[in-house]
């Protein structure tokens, strides 16, 4: 289709929507003269109407109050969906693709659990769905399992995905603040919602695995598929502990293809030598460990919100389906969202995996203790790397912290139901699963 300007319609104006609105208005030079095509950006839906906003000077009669203006107007091109949620972006997705329209997304929660239908919608009317900015912000993870790494067997992929739980673990390490105190200070700055509950507790990063999942094994997954697990245990002593031991502690999205054949996958706190170039990845920023059969190990860092870095990525979406529009064809949709909805490579349970623990106990400081829980571990076929004894907690107990040899979780399942049986043992043992083997 030869058009001289490809025609835009956005779907919210808060923080993403207002930096694509930057720079498709201030940069459409340099998007034009980089990427040969012209963007004209037509409408903005916002839910009420703002008088202005500083840096931009949008065209006559951009803004509106109607979805209906962007998704069903014949003039728009490519609907861009920045609203969020799930319902209210699922109808106005279908009603753009069923109109012929091409769209692009940064809504990780709706792909996660719409993905299936909504790609294969965009599909069968031949549009393309593009999502960059649904995962790790700026970063171009999406686009690289796409295309880039297409030729690999994706061995694993390790992902710190969520910026509020990263600022906050790393504030925790190098302040040694408390989790509450932190979280309170992330809200001041706006790392952290109101309501923080999907990025705490793990389910944020959880909804980006699923999205790198189905890209690196064409396998569409559930989030009741695999093991999800937040920060909000994590606490200074655990903190504290891991750095003397030479470890540091992130939230990981881990996926593994094993030699069954099946995918490995997991979201929870893990310890990290700290020597490796993901431990030291800070603040709100994101990085994503991908080892493929042919590639080898790659690292890809950079912001993984914010209103310009996630914008960036929106706005290369944009500059695709742009590119769709022109050439008359969509943006080729992977084929784990066109398969049924099983699986191809099927989930290894948590129980399954074998991997390394941290372990920290509350115990009554008297002799034989350590002999009683080393026994069951030991009968578990869980063997003891090392064991501290730290400082007393109060009168007549203190912490014992160990590191394990590498053992199957469902052997430490059934250790701890038994080791929590111990009348010396006061309260539920920390668990933090370690990983050594990552690449960087």
């Amino acid at each position: 289709m030869d058009k001289s300007c490809i025609n835009v319609g956005i779907l919210g104006w808060g923080t993403v929507g207002t930096g694509v609105s930057k720079i498709l208005v201030n940069q459409n030079a340099l998007i034009a003269r980089n990427s040969g095509t012209q963007l004209c950006l037509k409408k903005i839906v916002k839910r009420t109407l703002p008088a202005s906003r500083p840096g931009i000077e949008l065209p006559t009669d951009c803004l509106t109050t109607s979805p209906a203006d962007v998704v069903d107007n014949p003039d728009i091109d490519i609907v861009v969906e920045l609203i969020g949620g799930i319902s209210d972006a699922r109808a106005f997705i279908r009603r753009a693709i069923q109109n012929g329209k091409h769209v692009v997304t940064a809504n990780k929660a709706l792909l996660a659990e719409h993905g299936v239908e909504l790609f294969q919608l965009a599909a069968q009317h031949q549009v393309s769905l593009n999502f960059e900015a649904s995962t790790a912000g700026g970063i171009p993870i999406i686009k690289t399992l796409q295309e880039s790494f297409a030729a690999n067997q994706i061995h694993s992929l390790y992902g710190i995905v969520n910026g509020t739980c990263n600022y906050i673990l790393s504030e925790m390490h190098e302040h040694a603040v408390d989790f509450s105190a932190v979280l309170k200070a992330a809200q001041d700055k706006g790392y952290a919602e109101a309501d923080p509950t999907l990025d705490v507790e793990g389910i944020d990063a959880a909804q980006k695995l699923i999205l790198l999942i189905a890209l690196a094994y064409q396998s569409n997954i559930s989030l009741d598929q695999f093991h999800v697990e937040g920060i909000t245990n994590i606490t200074q002593k655990e903190i504290q502990y891991a750095r003397e031991l030479g470890y540091v502690i992130k939230l990981l999205a881990i996926a593994k293809l094993t030699d069954e054949h099946r995918v490995e996958a997991r979201v929870h706190p893990t310890l990290l030598p700290e020597r490796s170039l993901l431990a030291n990845v800070g603040g709100a920023f994101n990085a994503v460990c991908v080892i493929g059969d042919a590639v080898g190990p790659t690292l890809f860092y950079g912001q993984g919100a914010g209103e310009m870095p996630t914008a960036s990525a929106v706005v290369a979406d944009i500059i695709d389906a742009a590119k769709s529009v022109q050439q008359g064809v969509s943006t080729p949709i992977s084929q784990a969202w066109l398969a049924d909805s099983q699986t191809e490579v099927a989930v290894c349970p948590i129980d399954d995996i074998d991997t390394r623990y941290y372990l920290r106990f509350v115990v009554v400081d008297r002799p034989g203790v350590l002999a009683k829980i080393g026994g069951i571990l030991g009968n578990c076929e869980i063997s003891i790397a090392s064991v501290i004894q730290k400082e007393p907690h109060g009168t007549d107990t203190v912490s014992l912290v160990m590191l394990t040899h590498k053992a199957r979780e469902k052997n430490m399942k059934t250790a701890l139901a038994q080791i929590y049986t111990l009348e010396d043992v006061k309260g539920d043992a920390q668990l933090i699963r370690i990983e050594e083997e990552v690449a960087f």
